[in-house]
């Protein structure tokens, strides 16, 4: 699968969210403002595999062939299966 620049992008903006929940932490800012940052975190994270897994979906089911054996049904399975690893 081909990962564009929005995929790049959404990962090294995350990148320095964490950097700067480590220098949050170095610092010794307060206990809640940390834990905010932190799940602001992992909400990035978390629709960046939606992104990543619906244009996969996307890309099986348009390129999808006689040789291979997964059906548009499998494809959706598979994602959500993916989603639900996730979390």
């Amino acid at each position: 699968m081909h990962y564009d620049d929005k995929i790049v992008n959404r990962l090294k903006r995350i990148e320095g969210q964490i950097k700067g929940v480590l220098r949050m932490i170095e610092e010794g800012e307060n206990c809640k403002d940390v834990v905010t940052q932190l799940s602001a975190s992992r909400s990035a994270i978390d629709r960046t595999i939606g992104v990543i897994v619906s244009s996969n979906i996307i890309s099986c089911i348009q390129n999808a062939d006689e040789n291979n054996p997964m059906t548009e049904e499998d494809i959706v399975k598979e994602a959500v299966d993916l989603l639900v690893k996730s979390r």
